[in-house]
């Protein structure tokens, strides 16, 4: 598996965090992976990525990609992985899994960063599905390739699949088209140069890469009564990137794009969601809510279908009920078998 120093500092802090009063017992002993480190070559240098089996032969993968102020670790968290960790359940489920850095983050190439665009992202993408579906590092060819987004990334998973319309389905996280954008400007307010902050300053970043600025994660990307642990390993986990990857990305959120979608679409917010549940968290109210929102801007073929996270912020992978979600996810994957 991948090792940074990020990493390094996120397992540091989960040490730590383990051995507080506060956790009565360990982790149960998490399963055998088979994972191995793969990376893709690109335009802008490389995406790093891991590539996890099921313990049983697999013919479907899907590519799992943060957004940003994330990397591969919101979707392969490290504490009470039983709990938080979306990559492990959906291998568990017989599925296998991509978990992909975007440029400018995690272990794939730190390119400048005024060159980073969610079109460079989508077409990363791109390459990433048709190298998976033509048999990969040594694996035999996967018949159906489902990508996975959130916030920013799903709007790049909207990008890619209306373009070359080779993905059998696509979910997207974190995204919507009823932005409440007071609330996206606020969480933009809360960034600030990644070389004023202590953990990344002296490491080579250019003025353009951003990060969250200490102790506004949990204002920003949470919902009701969030685990304090789990906010402090994403602190410490916590990523760059660059303002220039939002303008082309957020034309996925304004009507017309995903309308071109022709494979499955199963959309997934949080209820408390400041950013994509419009004023007030308006079209989160419920699933119901949401779907009456969203299915206006997909056309039949997309197949539309919704479910909204009762009490989770914008970061769904972390709230403390997110089993909820995976199991929707897991009725919406056993449906493309079909």
């Amino acid at each position: 598996m991948r090792t940074s120093l990020r990493a390094l500092a996120v397992c540091a802090a989960t040490t730590l965090l383990s051995l507080t009063p506060v956790l009565a017992q360990a982790d149960p002993a998490a399963p055998a992976d088979h994972c191995q480190d793969v990376t893709f070559p690109v335009p802008q240098g490389t995406i790093a990525g891991t590539l996890c089996l099921p313990d049983g032969p697999a013919d479907t993968v899907m590519i799992l990609m943060s957004g940003s102020n994330y990397n591969h670790l919101y979707w392969d968290f490290p504490y009470q992985p039983d709990t938080y960790n979306f990559r492990r359940a959906m291998n568990a489920a017989g599925y296998a899994t991509l978990v992909a850095d975007r440029l400018g983050n995690g272990a794939s190439s730190r390119p400048p960063s005024l060159s980073l665009t969610a079109s460079e992202t989508a077409e990363a993408l791109h390459t990433m599905v048709q190298a998976l579906r033509g048999g990969f590092a040594g694996n035999a060819p996967f018949t159906k390739v489902v990508t996975a987004g959130h916030s920013l990334t799903s709007g790049t998973s909207v990008m890619e699949a209306t373009s070359y319309h080779d993905v059998d389905g696509v979910l997207l996280t974190g995204y919507s088209h009823t932005l409440s954008v007071p609330d996206v400007l606020g969480v933009i307010s809360t960034y600030y140069q990644a070389v004023d902050d202590p953990e990344f300053a002296g490491r080579g970043y250019d003025p353009g890469y951003l990060v969250t600025r200490p102790g506004t994660r949990a204002a920003d990307f949470y919902g009701v009564a969030p685990d304090p642990r789990v906010v402090a390993i994403d602190e410490a986990g916590k990523e760059t990137f660059s303002l220039t990857e939002y303008p082309d990305g957020l034309l996925s959120t304004l009507p017309g794009m995903s309308s071109f979608i022709t494979a499955p679409v199963l959309i997934v917010n949080g209820s408390r969601d400041r950013m994509t549940c419009g004023p007030g968290f308006g079209t989160c109210t419920d699933t119901a809510t949401l779907d009456a929102a969203e299915r206006p801007y997909f056309s039949p073929a997309a197949k539309l279908r919704t479910f909204v996270l009762p009490d989770s912020g914008h970061a769904i992978n972390l709230a403390p009920n997110t089993a909820d979600y995976r199991a929707v996810v897991l009725d919406w994957m056993k449906s493309l078998a079909n």
